[in-house]
């Protein structure tokens, strides 16, 4: 098991920055990909971005040039800045970790409680 704790979020003003952080603890496997998620009224829960465990990155085309997610593996902790916040921003954000053994085996998926964004225009 593994435990996603999330902290940051809140409401921001339409341009603004905001960070998001999310620790993990417990069975985190050799292979991981720790990331963000969102979720906004009525919509679909959708990739933000992701990390590796090498450090390799994927964001949404939504939010490049905009956020930055990065990882202290010392820590387990993924974080997210977010700047140039729009409206179209706000959801909840929900920290994720795919973690497995070795390629030829599923992913184990975990997910966090979710963090309240909010941008005002």
């Amino acid at each position: 098991q593994v435990q996603l704790v999330e902290s940051g979020g809140g409401l921001v003003q339409a341009g603004g920055s905001l960070g998001l952080s999310c620790a993990a603890s417990g069975s985190i496997l050799r292979l991981n990909i720790m990331g963000w998620y969102r979720q906004a009224p009525g919509k679909q829960r959708e990739l933000v971005a992701t990390i590796t465990n090498t450090g390799s990155t994927n964001y949404a085309d939504s939010v490049k040039g905009r956020f930055d997610i990065s990882k202290d593996n010392a820590k387990n902790t993924v974080y997210l800045q977010m700047s140039s916040l729009k409206s179209e921003d706000t959801a909840v954000y929900y920290c994720n970790i795919k973690t497995r053994s070795t390629y030829y085996v599923a992913w184990n998926d975990y997910w966090g409680q979710g963090t309240r964004v909010t941008v005002s225009s």
